[in-house]
């Protein structure tokens, strides 16, 4: 099935006209990853959680929604700030309607940990992109704790979890790098009878780990392994959440591969194991400076100051790509504007995520006029002008916005389809990009 049938059309489409560069501060929403962490523990905490700089993205709020549906009372107050009235684990109810979690397969994963952790018996469904989307790699070694998952054909959603004696903790290896499955795995330890472990074949983002221990969870971390001890409880807090650098790359790219570009990115999350994009750009010869570092909630951020350049073609080190998996959709548009040969190697994870990021980003850029070839775990870009064109985000938020990006480098105008899923993850978007100097118009069929 292609990539289009995939999902259910959409009637929203960018037509962006060739722009010349980024200029300004900007702030894009709250970090993604953290947001929907904040929620879940705050939801199961004891006491009052205030956190502000949450994300209003669909993918976010109906993880905020799901725990509603259990029975906690959770108030909003505008501007990302949400108040979660936690009494702990024991007062959550079964939902009586299926939980809906749209796009999100962080949150189906990580919830599918937690409740089975909590034995909530629940049916968690998405949309026609969730549903392809791969489960198994959780529901396995959940299954091994003694956990009752059911899955779709193949192994993909929804997800039935049936009430189980309580679980018993284990010693997982990943078969792949995913801060999804560690963290499934980690909270659903967190309600296990003993120590769970998890260890891992490369470094993955560690936003789990240190939003637990915000909440007074005790963890170890060794290298690439990550234990919990069960029946620990967690103790409300305030956190802010900062601004989403996989949102940041968008503008990170776009700005360092026009020569006339000079933004500046406030108060975006530089977790360490976040920082792949940075990096690769730098590599490629981009001109970014992290400026007034400083930490909230046990998180460092910092302002990104970005001038443009000319980028050039790098291979690009396959012990970064799980620093930077979800912003290769924008790097492969950087690479398309940089002189010479980029090769990215390794990234075969693209190929389950919202979409085949490595076949939607490959199909679009040729329609530009890019000069890529797909390979099974990445591809191949020579740089060079693009023409402009129409390019099928094919649903996938990134893509779209990638696309978007693209129209810095064309001659002509770029028509990205199927753009209402960028509210999953960065409401606004659009006009973001146009106060910075893209010449964007988003149009409603």
């Amino acid at each position: 099935m292609s990539q289009a049938a995939a999902h259910s059309p959409s009637r929203k489409r960018f037509v962006v006209e060739p722009s010349q560069s980024l200029t300004g501060d900007i702030a894009v929403p709250g970090d993604k990853s953290m947001s929907h962490r904040s929620m879940m523990f705050g939801a199961i905490a004891h006491g009052v959680t205030e956190v502000t700089g949450f994300l209003e993205g669909e993918d976010s709020l109906h993880t905020l929604e799901a725990f509603r549906a259990m029975g906690v009372h959770i108030e909003r107050g505008g501007s990302g700030k949400v108040t979660l009235h936690g009494k702990g684990v024991s007062v959550l109810a079964p939902p009586t309607a299926d939980i809906y979690l749209g796009n999100s397969g962080t949150g189906m994963r990580l919830l599918t940990g937690l409740l089975a952790g909590l034995r909530i018996p629940c049916v968690l469904k998405g949309d026609a992109s969730l549903t392809g989307r791969p489960m198994r790699r959780i529901c396995d070694p959940l299954a091994s704790m003694g956990a009752s998952i059911s899955t779709g054909k193949d192994g993909t959603p929804p997800l039935h979890l049936v009430r189980t004696d309580s679980l018993k903790a284990i010693e997982y290896t990943c078969p792949m790098a995913s801060a999804q499955v560690k963290s499934a795995v980690l909270l659903a330890g967190l309600h296990a009878q003993g120590k769970t472990t998890v260890h891992e074949p490369a470094v993955t983002r560690d936003h789990t780990e240190r939003m637990l221990r915000g909440f007074g969870v005790e963890l170890e971390v060794n290298g690439l392994s990550a234990s919990i001890e069960g029946g620990q409880k967690l103790t409300a807090t305030s956190l802010t959440v900062p601004a989403d650098i996989s949102s940041a790359a968008f503008f990170l790219v776009g700005a360092s591969m026009t020569p006339d570009s000079h933004i500046v990115l406030k108060s975006v999350g530089i977790n360490p194991t976040r920082t792949g994009i940075i990096d690769i750009l730098r590599l490629m010869g981009a001109d970014i400076s992290v400026n007034n570092p400083r930490e909230t909630g046990g998180e460092p951020i910092a302002d990104l100051a970005v001038r443009g350049t000319q980028l050039k073609g790098i291979e690009v080190p396959e012990e970064l790509v799980s620093l930077a998996i979800d912003e290769f959709p924008a790097l492969f548009v950087a690479a398309a504007s940089a002189t010479g040969t980029t090769v990215v190697t390794g990234a075969e994870e693209l190929r389950v995520k919202e979409t085949d990021r490595i076949q939607v980003m490959a199909d679009g850029l040729r329609a530009l006029g890019a000069q890529i070839t797909d390979t099974p775990d990445g591809a191949v870009i020579v740089g060079k002008r693009l023409s402009g064109g129409t390019a099928d985000s094919c649903g996938d938020h990134r893509t779209a916005m990638s696309f978007a990006m693209a129209s810095l480098i064309s001659d002509g105008p770029v028509n990205v389809l199927d753009c209402a899923n960028v509210n999953t993850s960065f409401p606004g978007f659009a006009s973001i990009a146009a106060a910075a100097g893209l010449n964007i118009m988003e149009v409603n069929e």
